[in-house]
């Protein structure tokens, strides 16, 4: 019993740190040298994102701003894949910005729908895609987990190795 009340003593006077509030997804990004580009315009008649009740809904992303071009298994390899996939998920980043003012209104990534522009050989479409998971993540944490799809394409529009969409729950 002595025992026990010492430990309790002990515990009570050991001072409790203060909370300090978890950084917001953007200085994760910044933490991890990564910044936002300016969202791409549409292609087309269509809009980026459209938000229903607490999900946003976002159109195909390619690299912001819209420049490379390339082919999984001819022009590129894995590691220049999944760097776009990266440069993909910043620039689906910068959109989800714009439509809710700033990510910490995130609440988490529902699905992913990756397709990889790809020869008839290649095989290696998760591979490619993490390069966009890995970003997600580094900005929510789990909530930047997701069911997702790597799935290769004959093409993709103006020829963009990587192209995602996704789903977001907001809060």
């Amino acid at each position: 019993m002595r025992t026990a009340l010492f430990s309790l003593a002990l515990l009570l006077a050991i001072p409790v740190a203060a909370k300090t509030p978890a950084a917001t997804p953007e200085q994760r990004l910044a933490a991890a040298g990564l910044t936002l580009p300016p969202p791409n315009a549409p292609i087309g008649l269509y809009v980026p994102a459209a938000r229903v009740g607490k999900l946003l809904f976002l159109a195909g992303h390619g690299e912001c701003p819209a420049g490379a071009a390339g082919r999984l298994g001819d022009t590129m390899d894995v590691a220049a894949g999944k760097a776009n996939a990266a440069k993909v998920a910043l620039c689906m980043l910068a959109t989800i910005k714009a439509q809710l003012g700033d990510l910490s209104k995130v609440k988490r990534v529902v699905k992913v729908m990756g397709l990889v522009n790809a020869t008839p050989e290649f095989t290696q479409h998760p591979e490619v895609m993490n390069g966009f998971s890995e970003v997600m993540v580094t900005a929510f944490g789990d909530a930047g987990k997701a069911p997702r799809v790597a799935a290769g394409a004959g093409s993709l529009p103006r020829g963009w190795p990587v192209e995602v969409d996704a789903i977001i729950e907001v809060k």
